[in-house]
């Protein structure tokens, strides 16, 4: 087996013509019937890099899944392509397992996919060993390991298949895992003499943002009516909080659901399902919600909460942008999320405290930086980036230091002689000089910093002392009425002549003004080509939705956005045209094709009625006319041109593959006679040349038509 056979596989089944980074290079240790340990981020192709192997390889792939929901996602998909794929889960009735398991025995089966309790199963066993197996995929394989962020312990039974079928080769796969997670996946996994590939981490279609976790509703609503109709996730620390949001943002006007494993075994798989097929545009949901889904048209992901680790964020916000077009995430941050998700580690398990603990630092780290935070989260992997991304917060609007050692000093100040006894609310009013009834019934009126920071607004108070807190000068405790402490660098700065380094709080309103002025120069300077761009992608959408629910199918199955959005910019025409778009393959051609290039041309020639001139609509008109059962001279006539040019357009239209009966117009002996005229010239072919080659007895418009005819058997016979 070669990497040849692999590309024409691709093409065929996928509608790619080569390979991301790395594919083919597992694909071939796979070849080489050697084991794979294989890392690659969300998106970044890692279900290819199996299932290429299991359509060119005699036998059947097994898979082991963790989900039930991602087993039919992902079989659906490979069934849109032509693959044969099919899975075996709970989900089924006995019938239909045993329809399966016949066709795993009778070798009908590309790829099985089933999960992990079942393959070790002792009443799976003999089917296994009487099955052609040629590639054991084990998906998801962080959690084979009590070091990755979602260990699960059936996981470990996993280890028998090398001792059971120690001839198969074994790939283990996963989007996200630290260095130590790696060494315990080939340990528990028991790979031998495994190959190591790592992709990069790097997803520059993804951008990344962090914001201070205040008014979080308000900006949230604000930001999804800034991408309307564009699906996406918001990721919440609990099920109330899914609920609570989902709630308000229904109120307004949002279509939005909640998603958490306390919703009834009928409601939980029904949300699911109704994001899936685009019915419901938001998922709250807590982190559960995404694994079980290959949904590849998610545009944004937000994080309301600060997750535990770096590895569950960055699969999370991988959830996004899975087409490689761009997606937008954003992260809220609060000291009060650190602080309790410090607690949730300290108070469970004991083993693994520390290295929690170190991987929540290394977040809180991530969140508060004032660097490039790709750069931050490739580091984490292992992965070196030397210039800055230009697509987080960070890089749009780099932030100024300047020194801020007074306002640190005047809070720390006013946090001492207030005792430590108060919360941040009340600090900033004593800082503001408010004579609210609380305050001054306090006697903090009396202090000797009362008023001492009035000439900063609230809001600016609240994000300078957020950094201080970040930068550990204060600290708050939550187990005292979150009231403000000071620490020990607290006396450095107050009694040392510590500097401190701040960023100013008008960044934020600075970040804001910007981002609405690149807006709307952006829509100033969209140009009636790219408004047709646009306007087409979303006509597509719709066709495609439109389709989808007839087929009862998520509308990523048809085509993903990526393929439409390369549609909209391209037009293709004919099915030549459309085959070239990529994830346009065979199979998807053959079923959707026609709909979708009848859907470009009626949009195309609508917009040519509106008085646009549009690239290749000429051709559309003309051959709209022609289905109709217009004559050549009826069309010259009615759009005002000469009969040659209608010939002319036939010709394009039928050498790009569309049903024009050219031999109602010319006949084989003289289509023959032009072709054996062409054999002696080389292209491109001038008709002129061509009609004196011919001893002028064959009229112009039937040349056209001739030289079409020949450059397509030319095509067929190369």
């Amino acid at each position: 087996m070669n990497l040849e056979n692999a590309r024409t596989a691709l093409k065929k089944y996928y509608g790619y013509d080569s390979f991301r980074p790395l594919q083919a290079e597992v694909i071939q240790a796979i070849y080489n019937k050697k084991d794979v340990l294989l890392l690659m981020p969300t998106g970044g192709g890692k279900s290819v890099c199996f299932q290429i192997p299991a359509v060119t390889m005699e036998g059947t792939c097994i898979v082991v899944s963790p989900l039930i929901s991602l087993m039919k996602d992902q079989v659906e998909a490979m069934r849109a392509n032509g693959i044969r794929a099919s899975y075996l889960n709970s989900s089924l009735t006995y019938p239909e397992q045993q329809a399966v398991e016949n066709d795993l025995f009778n070798g009908h089966l590309d790829l099985l996919y089933t999960s992990p309790e079942k393959m070790a199963s002792q009443e799976f066993m003999p089917l296994l060993r009487s099955a052609k197996i040629c590639l054991f995929a084990i998906d998801e394989a962080h959690c084979i390991s009590s070091w990755g962020h979602d260990f699960r312990p059936e996981y470990r039974q996993l280890r028998f298949l090398k001792k059971t079928f120690p001839d198969v080769p074994v790939m283990a796969l996963t989007a996200t895992a630290d260095k130590l997670t790696r060494k315990d996946i080939v340990v528990q996994a028991e790979l031998r003499n495994p190959e190591i590939f790592i992709a990069s981490f790097d997803r520059p279609n993804l951008s990344l943002e962090v914001r201070p976790g205040r008014k979080k509703l308000e900006q949230i609503i604000e930001f999804i009516e800034k991408r309307p109709n564009q699906p996406g996730i918001v990721y919440c620390l609990s099920r109330k909080s899914t609920e609570m949001l989902a709630n308000k943002l229904r109120d307004n006007g949002i279509n939005a659901a909640a998603y958490h494993a306390g919703l009834d075994e009928h409601t939980r798989p029904k949300v699911q399902e109704d994001f899936i097929n685009d019915k419901t545009t938001v998922i709250c949901a807590t982190i559960a919600f995404g694994m079980g889904i290959d949904k590849s048209n998610v545009r944004w992901v937000i994080h309301y909460n600060l997750p535990k680790n770096i590895e569950g964020y960055y699969q999370e916000i991988g959830r996004s942008g899975r087409d490689g077009s761009e997606a937008d995430t954003l992260l809220f941050y609060s000291a009060g999320d650190v602080a309790m998700l410090r607690e949730f580690i300290t108070e469970g398990d004991s083993q693994h405290r520390e290295i929690q603990l170190a991987k929540l630092d290394r977040m809180h780290q991530y969140a508060t930086a004032l660097i490039c935070r790709r750069k931050i989260l490739l580091n984490y992997f292992n992965e070196t980036m030397l210039e800055n991304c230009g697509n987080c917060d960070v890089c749009k609007n780099p932030p100024k230091d300047f020194d801020g050692t007074v306002i640190a000093q005047k809070a720390l100040s006013a946090v001492s002689r207030l005792d430590e006894q108060v919360g941040t609310g009340m600090l900033v009013d004593v800082l503001r000089g408010s004579k609210s009834y609380n305050l001054v019934s306090s006697g903090f009126d009396k202090i000797k910093t009362y008023g001492a920071g009035k000439d900063i607004r609230q809001e600016d108070w609240f994000f300078y002392l957020e950094q201080l807190v970040n930068q550990g000068l204060i600290e708050i405790a939550y187990d005292d009425h979150s009231k403000i402490k000071l620490t020990d660098a607290s006396k450095s700065v107050l009694f040392a002549g510590q500097k401190v380094q701040l960023v100013r709080a008008e960044i934020l309103q600075k970040r804001k003004e910007e981002e609405a002025a690149k807006t709307t120069t952006r829509t100033k300077r969209t140009t009636e080509r790219q408004r047709v761009r646009d306007e087409l992608f979303e006509h597509l959408r719709q066709l495609r939705l439109d389709l989808a629910r007839k087929k009862g199918v998520p509308p990523y199955i048809i085509f993903g956005d990526a393929t439409l959005e390369e549609m909209a910019a391209e037009r293709p025409t004919t099915e030549a045209d459309l085959s070239q778009i990529s994830g346009v393959g065979e199979q998807k051609l053959r079923e959707f094709g026609r709909v979708f290039l009848d859907g470009i041309q009626e949009f195309l020639l609508t917009k040519k009625d509106e008085g646009m001139r549009i690239a290749g609509s000429t051709y559309l008109e003309t051959f709209r006319l022609y289905k109709q059962g217009a004559t050549v001279d009826e069309i010259a006539a009615q759009r005002g041109m000469q009969v040659t040019t209608v010939f002319s357009h036939y010709a394009y239209l039928y050498e790009k593959g569309e049903n024009i009966n050219i031999w109602s117009f010319i006949n084989k002996a003289e289509a023959q006679r032009v072709a054996e005229v062409l054999h002696g010239m080389e292209p491109p072919f001038k008709l002129q040349d061509v009609f004196i080659a011919l001893k002028e007895e064959v009229e112009y418009g039937k040349i056209r038509l001739g030289i079409a005819w020949y450059n397509k058997q030319s095509k067929h016979v190369s």
